[in-house]
């Protein structure tokens, strides 16, 4: 029983990450019109259906389109600014999660032991009723018998709260994970940039810093709203992670990215961020609403080789000073030290 409870609840959690990816996909706030509309899309053979031909080619849905499927959109909110990690938040989950943990193998461990004592007192209980009569054998197989049956409800009660803990296990995991994730763009964030720069690598590899800018991003959001510079934003950290594979692509804060590249040469490192900006200045965006076309979207970015011994500060400073070189040589370029 309760592991069909257990299995149930995974498909629903399922379900749930389908929608928000679709929400996120087609820039649609957690309305539940929107999620109405997204579950329908999901589970509906027919709106499903419509909506891939709608959306061939990476095409987001407009509000018509939606309309049309019958849906509703609701009108974007105001912006909500970019989450700050608060580290005792992130060091709380974090000591939770090992308490969790050896509470987890607390149980196993009680389980394990418990299972073998009720098994031999049931066999006693046994053995007792098949001796000859006594006076009291019968009252100690009786009390026997009863103290091996509430064992027996205590190990079903033990072997399901070994599952619940172990989906608790699984939910604080996924906490930890999304406190190092940026809500808007799903790349990592500060905190994930820290602890990833922080960790130890072989002396003689090569790690390079780098920290790129959207050009005039605040006359862009000034001209066609932050809901559309929210899905620039995250097309944008697509294209950096497309452009840097297996290397880590953080969202700063703001319209500010870093990449963070191990085994790379400073000179690949730069070429990687040159592909992305090429590939971004390529791109015509559009404005999902009334399909009109936006203004040329361009990136600056200053690249570093990172020192041994050096902290993520003075990385990132370095950097920094060479993204504001690009930028006052003409934008839409990447300086390399």
């Amino acid at each position: 029983m309760a592991s069909a409870a257990v299995r149930q609840g995974r498909k629903v959690d399922v379900l749930y990450a389908q929608i928000g990816a679709f929400l996120d996909a087609h820039g649609l706030d957690p309305e539940p019109a929107h999620y109405s509309f997204a579950h329908a899309a999901l589970t509906d053979p027919q709106i499903g259906s419509a909506v891939a031909q709608l959306t061939d080619g990476g095409v987001r849905l407009r509000r018509q389109d939606i309309e049309q499927l019958g849906g509703n959109v609701v009108a974007r909110r105001a912006p909500r600014p970019v989450a700050v990690v608060d580290d005792n938040a992130a060091r709380l989950v974090a000591e939770t999660q090992a308490q969790v943990d050896g509470f987890a193998d607390l149980m196993r461990t009680i389980r394990h032991e418990t299972t073998g004592f009720g098994r031999d007192l049931q066999e006693s209980a046994a053995a007792i009723q098949r001796q000859p009569v006594v006076a009291g054998l019968d009252e100690i197989a009786r009390l026997t018998g009863a103290m091996a049956s509430r064992i027996r409800d205590a190990e079903v009660r033990l072997a399901n709260a070994a599952v619940e803990t172990d989906l608790l296990r699984a939910k604080l995991g996924e906490a930890q994970a999304m406190a190092r994730r940026d809500p808007l763009t799903g790349l990592t964030n500060r905190l994930g940039l820290e602890e990833a720069f922080a960790t130890p690598v072989a002396p003689a590899t090569v790690r390079c810093l780098a920290v790129a800018d959207v050009d005039h991003f605040k006359r862009f959001n000034d001209e066609h709203g932050h809901g559309v510079g929210d899905r620039v934003l995250s097309a944008i950290g697509r294209g950096l992670e497309q452009a840097c594979v297996d290397q880590l692509v953080a969202r700063y804060g703001g319209e500010e990215f870093a990449v963070l590249t191990t085994g790379a040469s400073l000179v690949q490192a730069a070429a990687m961020l040159n592909g992305a900006r090429e590939e971004l200045g390529q791109r015509q965006f559009r404005d999902r609403e009334t399909g009109t076309a936006l203004r040329r979207i361009t990136l600056s970015a200053g690249v570093v080789a990172v020192r041994p011994g050096e902290t993520l500060a003075v990385a990132l400073a370095r950097a920094d000073d060479l993204l504001y070189a690009a930028k006052a040589d003409g934008r839409d370029r990447v300086c390399v030290a």
